[in-house]
């Protein structure tokens, strides 16, 4: 008969879980009678071997009898820890892969890296959720659990921060809502379970620990809220008439036209409008005018603050309209456009002068990115075929609507927000609009919502003028015929 050495059972912990020792070494640990029959069996111990003989086993804490797991709720607590740590993996993954690989700024790149590393983390905490609901037999699992369910709060209140700004329904709410709430849960259970004992100082580790998830979302916060407003926008345009020359079949001049435009600043930009359009001014003169009086009629008018002594009665009619870009495309940094039109004047014309005036309106491409291609689609509003588009003529008039969904270059604000669509109107009758909010063709947008959008992505419209005299256009058309 060979002689073994004598198991000692140790009391059950605060989980129900005991220690087993062999001779001097700890051998495992056990949740049930039929686990210890197991662990024994596997150093060599017979199956029948008789628990009640205190020769063979010795008993500390309870007899054989004395098994305190509640093994449905330890493993839903490991069910939950896992999933809630799982799904903000995936969350953090979805919310920072986009800008970690293709954010414009550094700082929007660092948002994105930061969520993708505490993706990584969670990941690696999940894992370590089975070693500390079971058995522990890693001293550092449960501090590895707590980095992760620390890091889950920290972005999961960043969220939920952004969101109660604006407070607005999106599909991530039914996620990060959920997580936030789990967050809580899964740190008030760690704390209470002390999960950070058995780490080499623990108390270091656990102000580390809160430190660093405190600096990550301040880190967030800040690579979020911040608006990369370092490099300013800069755009040349110029709008020049050359010199006329007459039609010598048709009692016309044809007045060249050139139109010009150069992204100077610093960002690439999206041309999601633009217009240019030649008026006609006529004037009534006289030889005693009243500067003051016409100055006050001009602001009546809304027209231009200025006034002339002996020209009054202003009137401006539209002779050409036109686009100078195409809705949607970019303009590099450095990059020029420039564009040739002729006019055609009457020679007899009642016109004094000859106006054109040139605008762009842009969006910074470090703010925000465009869908292109469902943007550059354009939409008749007369046309009932246009579905929602279709506006009626005797309300809208004749238009040309431009709509494309617009994601912001930060994923943050794209998951806690309505989607935002960028909106541009353009006619040759109307001045050209453009919108970047929630509108859809769909019921109304708060104009606080449309003038925080405009200003979220760096929407702005730049402009240019120039003016020529129609006699000066004769004058050259004359000397040309000569």
């Amino acid at each position: 008969m060979s002689i073994r050495p004598w198991v000692i059972v140790e009391a059950p912990d605060s989980r129900g879980l005991r220690k087993v020792v062999v001779g001097s070494k700890t051998v495992g640990s056990a949740w049930s009678l039929r686990q210890l029959r197991e662990m024994l069996g596997r150093l060599g111990y017979p199956e029948d071997l008789d628990m009640e003989d205190p020769a063979s086993v010795c008993w500390r804490g309870g007899g054989s009898e004395t098994w305190p797991d509640r093994a449905g709720r330890r493993r839903t607590v490991a069910a939950l820890m896992m999933a809630g740590m799982l799904a903000s993996m995936a969350l953090n993954a979805v919310i920072g892969w986009p800008d970690a690989i293709g954010a414009l700024t550094f700082a929007q790149r660092i948002s994105g890296a930061l969520f993708v590393l505490s993706a990584g983390v969670q990941g690696a905490a999940a894992i370590t959720v089975l070693d500390y609901c079971g058995k522990r037999q890693r001293k550092g699992s449960g501090a590895i659990v707590l980095l992760g369910v620390l890091v889950a709060l920290a972005t999961d209140s960043l969220l939920l921060f952004m969101w109660l700004d604006e407070r607005e329904f999106t599909p991530y709410l039914l996620v990060f809502m959920p997580l936030w709430c789990w967050s809580v849960w899964a740190l008030w259970l760690l704390v209470r379970e002390r999960s950070w004992r058995g780490m080499h100082r623990p108390k270091t580790f656990a102000a580390g620990v809160v430190a660093t998830s405190l600096l990550t979302a301040v880190s967030l916060a800040y690579s979020t809220m911040y608006q990369p407003a370092a490099a300013p926008m800069r755009f040349i345009l110029k709008a020049e008439f050359g010199a006329s020359r007459a039609d010598h079949i048709r009692p016309f001049l044809h007045v060249p036209l050139t139109l010009y435009m150069k992204n100077a600043g610093g960002i690439p930009v999206y041309i999601i409008n633009d217009d240019y359009t030649v008026y006609g001014r006529s004037a009534e003169y006289t030889e005693d005018g009243d500067r003051l009086q016409e100055w006050k009629r001009s602001l009546d008018e809304n027209r231009a603050e200025d006034a002339e002594r002996y020209v009054g009665q202003l009137e401006f009619t539209k002779i050409s309209s036109g686009r100078l870009y195409r809705p949607g495309d970019w303009l590099d940094v450095g990059q020029e456009f420039a564009l040739e039109r002729v006019v055609q004047i009457p020679v007899n014309t009642e016109f004094d002068t000859i106006n054109v005036v040139l605008q762009i309106t842009y969006m910074r491409k470090d703010r925000g990115k465009l869908d292109v291609v469902q943007f550059r689609r354009p939409h008749r509003s007369w046309d009932k075929a246009a579905g929602r588009y279709y506006c009626p003529p005797e309300r809208c008039g004749e238009e040309l609507y431009y709509h494309g969904r617009v994601r912001h270059n930060n994923n943050l604000v794209n998951v806690t927000r309505k989607p935002r669509y960028v909106t541009a109107v353009w006619s040759p009758r109307e001045r050209p609009l453009y919108s970047i909010s929630s509108f859809h063709f769909e019921g109304e947008v708060a104009r606080s919502e449309e003038k925080r959008d405009v200003g979220r992505y760096g929407a702005s419209t730049a402009y240019a003028d120039s003016e020529m005299s129609v006699a000066e256009m004769l004058s050259s058309s004359e000397a040309d015929g000569d």
